[in-house]
């Protein structure tokens, strides 16, 4: 949203020129003389309020022609997870039976507001909404390998089998006895240079890859869901993190394709698009209508939009390579700066 409220855009300019790092994420401020937009923290010279807008999300930014300056890298920073909420992460990590408490987080000089507020923002949840569903699905993984119910339980904190039970079924919609046949899905998170994203991933790959801001976002996860039967609950697997660590290398200019498995759900016809999408090579472009004449189905150029829309993995599965008949960049879920800005990273590298 563009702010227009003046005492707001007055606080904000205020904040931009005292560096605050409170103000991170909160808004981003395009400069019209340089076309460029930062956050509040820049150390780039100060321009004049009158030569400045403010808005409240990078997407709108990028939507409306800035580009990221380069010297405090909006899209990676302004995301990227605070050092106290990196180390809050790895207590649970390292402490998946335990429930870190407000305190126990104090006693390591972590702030609970901080870890609160971020993991409002960023996940939707609470710190221990976190924590729950990171337990419960090291529990589900331990029952599924056939661990007791019982010894599960009071291993990982609960006090009574009432109240694991409880909480189980909450999130996995079935008590501990009737799940281990059930399938799961683990999301996690990254940071990118062109914002966060969310992974989502089986056991039998990927099934998920978007930017957080992306339109419909959540009627994609109710879909993963559905066609999955699975609920999703958070965590990582070897997928998971095989995916960071080629999305990074992709990035990074390191790569040019991808390895990870990938678990693509869809119709027939949907598939057949999406894999005709993954051999579009890297630094090339296609058009809606000739991917219609690979699949044999010259006629169907709506209906190859629409499933290329339709299609969940981003970057892996590179819908932003096509390109409508003019080459005009037409239709992409992350946004058409998104879109031009992949194009123009694959085309240097």
């Amino acid at each position: 949203m563009l702010i227009t409220n003046k005492e707001k855009i007055e606080d904000y300019y205020q904040a931009l020129v005292d560096r605050k790092e409170s103000y991170v994420g909160i808004f981003y401020v395009g400069v019209k003389t340089t076309s460029v937009f930062c956050i509040a923290t820049c150390r780039a010279r100060k321009p004049k309020l009158t030569n400045v807008v403010f808005y409240t999300t990078l997407k709108e930014a990028l939507d409306n022609g800035y580009r990221p300056c380069k010297i405090c890298k909006p899209t990676a920073n302004a995301h990227e997870v605070p050092e106290q909420v990196e180390r809050a992460i790895q207590l649970v990590k390292e402490n998946p039976k335990e429930k870190i408490s407000d305190y126990r987080l104090k006693t390591h000089q972590i702030s609970p507001e901080i870890v609160r507020r971020w993991f409002k923002r960023h996940y939707g949840m609470t710190f221990h909404a976190y924590q729950r569903m990171y337990r419960i699905n090291n529990a589900f993984q331990e029952l599924k390998h056939g661990k007791k119910t019982t010894d599960t339980a009071f291993e990982h904190g609960y006090e009574s089998l009432s109240g694991f039970g409880y909480t189980y079924k909450k999130l996995l919609g079935k008590s501990p006895n009737n799940s281990t046949k059930e399938n799961i899905v683990l999301i996690s998170r990254m940071t990118t240079p062109l914002g966060p994203m969310f992974i989502c991933a089986t056991e039998e790959g990927v099934c998920l890859l978007e930017f957080v801001d992306r339109r419909m976002l959540e009627t994609e996860f109710k879909d993963v869901q559905k066609l999955l039967k699975a609920k999703i609950l958070i965590g990582e697997n070897s997928h998971i993190k095989q995916a960071k660590k080629e999305i990074t290398e992709y990035f990074n200019g390191k790569r040019k394709s991808f390895d990870v498995k990938l678990q693509m759900l869809g119709t027939a016809f949907q598939h057949s698009v999406w894999n005709n999408l993954l051999e579009i090579p890297f630094g090339q472009k296609t058009t809606y209508s000739e991917l219609a004449e690979k699949i044999n189905n010259p006629k169907a150029v709506r209906a190859v939009g629409t499933a290329n829309g339709f299609n969940r993995i981003a970057i892996i599965v590179p819908c932003h390579r096509v390109v409508g008949k003019d080459g005009k960049l037409t239709g992409y879920g992350g946004g058409l700066e998104r879109k031009a800005w992949l194009l123009k990273h694959e085309e240097e590298g």
